[in-house]
């Protein structure tokens, strides 16, 4: 099966169309076609229903988007550790939440680099269900997330929670009642404690769903924000932040998860495992 003729096939799934497709590939519209024709000629069956509005998928379609994903993903393991230059032996990919690199994720690249002078290491940043797609598809071997769902022959290790804590560029800032307060979301479970804690405070004027946005933010234009401990350490040690006395400290929980294959002849894995708990 032509792994072209698959990647193919989920950029148009992925887009939502073949001149999209064709876009993201920067191929010829007719090309896109001919890839997917011979890819259902090969299998004997229609993979899309193609429409003016866009395409959707099949029965079968829905049976080989799966396989596609975990096909490729492979693959492009297999590429990259084939092509290894000489001296490294094997890679290591990991995949973070983009809220965790500062802090615990930039830790875990650090310490695999540190520890381990013969593997290459991949770094992709995604959200919680990029993340869990790229495991399940052997894309990476390894993910740091909120999250602690597994699928099949998945390890969940957890690490100690992330600590949010109010900051603000003021050393006299108001728990309750700062008008330069930026709202960030940080999941589902501290929207509603921060709901219950904050029920009379009205909407914020900012918001962001990123903490490094956010602290940005403050640090330009001045306000509070609930801020990762492990990413406001630095400013708050050198006085560009201060803590809002008396104010709520909220926990996110957070894990890695790791594909028991991919990990089960890395000796150093657990040793890494244990740093990050005990440093975290």
């Amino acid at each position: 099966m032509n792994i072209t003729a698959l990647k193919t096939f989920l950029a148009i799934v992925d887009t939502g169309s073949l001149v999209r497709a064709s876009q993201v590939l920067h191929v010829t519209q007719s090309t896109v076609t001919a890839r997917l024709k011979s890819l259902e000629d090969e299998l004997g069956q229609q993979l899309l229903n193609r429409q003016k509005s866009g395409t959707t998928l099949t029965p079968a379609g829905t049976r080989l988007l799966s396989y596609a994903r975990i096909m490729t993903g492979l693959w492009q393991q297999a590429k990259y550790e084939t092509g290894l230059p000489a001296g490294l032996a094997s890679v290591c990919t990991f995949g973070c939440d983009r809220e965790l690199w500062h802090g615990p994720g930039w830790a875990f690249f650090s310490g695999v680099i540190a520890q381990n002078p013969d593997i290459a290491v991949s770094v992709r940043q995604g959200g919680a269900r990029d993340l869990d797609m790229w495991l399940s598809e052997g894309a990476v071997d390894v993910i740091m997330t909120f999250e602690s769902v597994t699928r099949g022959a998945q390890t969940v290790h957890a690490l100690p929670p992330e600590t949010l804590l109010l900051c603000s560029d003021r050393p006299d800032t108001p728990m309750d009642a700062d008008p330069l307060y930026t709202f960030v979301d940080h999941g589902e479970d501290y929207r509603r404690q921060h709901a219950e804690d904050y029920h009379d405070a009205g909407v914020a004027r900012i918001s962001f769903d990123s903490s490094w946005w956010a602290l940005q933010c403050i640090l330009d234009r001045g306000g509070s924000a609930y801020l990762p401990e492990t990413m406001v350490r630095p400013y708050l040690e050198d006085g560009r932040l201060y803590p809002v006395a008396h104010a709520p400290i909220y926990q996110r929980k957070k894990n890695l998860i790791a594909n028991d294959a991919s990990v089960q002849n890395w000796a150093w894995f657990q040793t890494l495992i244990d740093d990050l708990r005990g440093g975290a």
